[in-house]
């Protein structure tokens, strides 16, 4: 039986979701049928488990085997089973320096570095590799979701992403290890991710992930001193009429303790960001100006 009302493209739902997901939720997104559809006619693919995918990583590999070169980046993040903010247009590889590769080609997105053996496993660059390419070569909110994601799979620990980007090479390292830093295994999906580092770009908001206001429930994220509460709201939560009952009554319980709740939509969040930093850092000169103005009153009573 299906729990939504509403069904998206089987290909939007599951770029919505990262590009890699389990099964069970893509097909809340996009219905049973459209998603045996879309499984028959090869727009998706089963590629580990109960986990799909967009096609691609073939091809990948044959261009990278191609031109000598290492399946790394986004296109190696994807390999691992993490998901991305945006899946990349074209294969991203990377190839050494004195590769005969062409400099400029529209048949991939291509990186020029020499690896070393250690950080290449069967063609694909390691999962630590993969996360401090990233954040060296994107911006900050797609290195963060490739960083979340493979620090939710537990194939290395935040520790071991710290060393491996105070390690990388100075170009780019600052991004690193800024990715490396704010990097959290608590963030459920890209959405969560895009919306921290939307958040982390606004002066005086400091925010953490799934926190708990008291025992009312948790929030996306969390100001404890200027109690703001941060919601990233997806269909994928709230298409059953039991769930958006639930967070309703959640949200009220934040509001009774004095917390504002701001709530964002995914489109909202991954293409108007602006929109969203603007909501973010006038809510939080309010909440410093309410603080300030309460700790004065208590401070001349």
């Amino acid at each position: 039986m299906e729990t939504t009302s509403e069904v998206m493209d089987p290909g939007a739902a599951l770029e919505s979701l990262g590009g890699i997901a389990g099964i069970g939720e893509w097909r809340r997104l996009t219905g049973r049928a459209a998603a045996r559809d879309a499984l028959e006619d090869g727009r998706v693919l089963r590629i580990r488990g109960r986990q799909v995918g967009l096609p691609g990583q073939a091809a990948t590999r044959v261009l990278a085997a191609e031109l000598g070169g290492t399946t790394s980046h986004l296109s190696a993040a994807q390999h691992h089973g993490w998901k991305v903010k945006t899946a990349p247009p074209l294969p991203t590889l990377t190839a050494p320096r004195s590769s005969r590769a062409p400099a400029a080609t529209t048949k991939v997105e291509l990186h020029w570095a020499d690896l070393v053996p250690s950080s290449v496993a069967d063609g694909v660059t390691t999962p630590v590799q993969t996360v401090v390419d990233c954040s060296r070569a994107y911006e900050f909110d797609v290195a963060l979701c490739v960083a979340d994601s493979a620090l939710r799979s537990g194939l290395f620990t935040k520790d071991e992403l710290l060393e491996a980007a105070a390690r990388s090479p100075r170009t780019g390292r600052s991004r690193a290890l800024r990715v490396a830093r704010a990097a959290s295994a608590l963030a459920d999906n890209p959405f969560e991710s895009v919306l921290r580092a939307i958040a982390l770009s606004v002066p005086g908001l400091d925010v953490r992930p799934q926190g708990w206001i008291g025992n009312a429930g948790r929030s996306d994220l969390v100001d404890d001193r200027l109690l703001i509460a941060i919601e990233a709201d997806s269909w994928e939560h709230h298409g059953h009429v039991d769930a958006f009952k639930r967070d309703v009554r959640r949200y009220s319980e934040f509001a009774r303790r004095g917390w504002v709740v701001l709530r964002f939509l995914w489109e909202d969040v991954m293409y108007h960001p602006e929109q969203v930093r603007r909501v973010l850092l006038e809510t939080t000169q309010v909440r410093t100006r309410q603080l300030v103005a309460a700790t004065s009153a208590v401070r001349v009573s």
